[in-house]
């Protein structure tokens, strides 16, 4: 199926936007019922299904949705890490137009960055509209914002993780139309449950996995491979539940659902890389109501989609104005251009400093490694957690036992620009970056680089304040060996690790009635509660 993807155009119809300047056609006919919106949002996922082309794990419910709708081929996220891509999508706006890039970012007082005054987010816009708004699960937005703002429902806090919606039942939902609602699923996190080998019914074949050419053919990285096909079953599972859930309450007639992941899944040169395998997730978009339907069921979109584009789209769908700030598109506009290119970024991810920016088209992916003075396989927080793949990577590499393709990015250096024919090389193996018949094009995708960094201020090229990474000094300790820490360590000299203990709180239900946010006060050492005016 991956390789006999044709392109079936979408049937759309007109939307209001004041950033397009489309029109939704609803002549005779201005009190149509508002469609709900429900996005089914999966943590660090690949698109390894069925409906994809993926034989070794059944998703016969992921696929029934696909049938339904449309599955997407091209989707790339605006970054390879839950938080600073969430930022993005729930504002339609990349994290480092906002400063919002750098993951687990204002968490703290001393760290806060608030949205400008005329920024709202995606549900904020929804609410304006009328909808009843909700996210069952965690938000990871690296802003600060009054999540009462956002959602119609009580939420809990952590200081570390942020917030996160007191899961409500579907069945609520039958008084509450229309919504837009968020229900999280734990995707290829479903590996950390204790019963996961329990909950999957029917394990993956290890002895059929076929790994990726910068993958050694060890038996640690084959599980670690398999696990992700196994929670992607169990995941289905889920998907299955939500529909049927939705279905029993007539809830599904006049609804919109969205099926996508927030990056790609965790493994080496994939999370928290620019690399398609940090990048590409599946999205499944399908029309259940019986009539006004937008798209052809059962069809296959491959035009390039930035995660960026899901909140903006959604409005669409929902005709409400796209606010002109918002660098997501429409992409059901049928008067639009199709993106040429999706930008994505990666800055500090947990403790781990780094600035890596990228340029992906259907034909070429450059990327550029800002830091050339740290390697790829720098300490994160797969180290700290001593992740058995990651451990297992750095000691073949250390025996001498990778290839060349598989030590590349295990080794100390990296070049300062990347370039990929993906047509001939999917796997983004072969750096033409070097090659002088490729100088036109590493000078195109350079220059739009520039003119994105330019134009849209990235805040990633200032670096980031004391604040946020002394907090990360305070909870990863010893493990933060960038030279950024160096003058915090010296400047507070016991502070290092004094923080960890976060790590382990739990979450705390926040009193319905309070207006602000809490937030962990760095020089107290406790949380507290700010309150906000916009």
């Amino acid at each position: 199926m991956k390789n006999n993807i044709l392109l079936i155009v979408l049937v759309a119809t007109l939307f209001v936007s004041c950033k397009n300047g489309d029109t939704r056609q609803k002549e005779g006919n201005e009190n149509t019922t508002k469609p709900n919106i429900l996005w089914i949002y999966l943590e660090d996922t690949a698109p390894l299904m069925g409906c994809y082309g993926e034989q070794l794990v059944a998703t016969p419910n992921i696929d029934s949705l696909a049938m339904k709708g449309v599955l997407y081929t091209n989707v790339f996220m605006p970054a390879p890490v839950c938080s600073a891509s969430r930022s993005s999508i729930i504002t339609g706006m990349m994290a480092t137009t906002i400063g919002a890039q750098n993951h687990h970012g204002s968490r703290t007082v001393e760290s806060a960055t608030y949205l400008p005054e005329n920024i709202k987010t995606i549900p904020e816009l929804f609410k304006e509209a009328g909808y009843f708004t909700f996210n069952n699960g965690k938000d990871d937005y690296n802003f600060i914002y009054d999540r009462k703002e956002l959602y119609d429902q009580d939420y809990s806090y952590h200081p570390l993780y942020g917030k996160g919606g007191v899961r409500l039942d579907l069945a609520t939902l039958t008084e509450k139309e229309p919504f837009f609602g968020q229900i999280q699923m734990y995707g290829g996190k479903e590996i950390f449950n204790s019963k996961f080998k329990e909950n999957v019914t029917s394990p993956v074949d290890r002895s059929k996995i076929q790994l990726p050419p910068y993958l050694p053919n060890h038996p640690v990285i084959i599980e670690e491979y398999a696990n992700h096909l196994d929670a992607i079953q169990i995941t289905d599972e889920k998907v299955g539940e939500v529909m049927n859930k939705l279905k029993e309450n007539d809830l599904l007639k006049n609804t919109i659902v969205f099926f996508f992941s927030d990056h790609g899944m965790r493994l080496t040169r994939n999370k928290q890389f620019l690399y398609d395998g940090g990048l590409q997730v599946p999205l499944i978009i399908a029309d259940f109501r019986a009539a006004d339907k937008q798209f052809k069921p059962g069809s296959v979109n491959d035009d390039l989609i930035s995660g960026l584009d899901l909140g903006t789209s959604s409005l669409a769908l929902a005709s409400i104005p796209i606010p002109e700030y918002m660098e997501g598109r429409n992409m059901f506009n049928p008067r639009g251009t199709p993106r040429e290119y999706v930008i994505s970024t990666r800055d500090r991810c947990d403790f781990t400093i780094d600035r890596i920016r990228s340029v992906r088209s259907k034909e070429y992916k450059y990327i550029r490694n800002f830091m050339t003075d740290r390697p790829y396989s720098q300490p994160t927080y797969m180290d700290f957690d001593k992740i058995e793949f990651v451990g297992v990577m750095k000691q073949l590499y250390a025996e001498g036992k990778l290839n060349e393709v598989q030590r590349r990015f295990m080794s100390d250096e990296r070049p300062s620009e990347e370039l990929y024919d993906l047509k001939a090389d999917p796997f983004e193996l072969n750096n033409l970056a070097v090659n002088s018949e490729y100088s036109e094009i590493l000078t195109k995708y350079r220059s739009i680089l520039d003119q994105w960094i330019a134009q849209t201020g990235d805040k990633g090229q200032y670096g980031e304040d004391e604040a946020g990474l002394k907090f990360m000094l305070g909870i990863w300790g010893k493990e933060c060996v960038n030279p950024e820490y160096d003058a915090l360590r010296k400047k507070y000299p016991n502070f290092e690790g004094s923080l960890i203990y976060l790590k382990s709180e739990s979450f705390t239900k926040v009193d319905p009635n309070f207006k602000g946010t809490p937030l962990f006060d760095v020089s107290a050492n406790q949380v507290v509660n700010i309150k906000l005016g916009r």
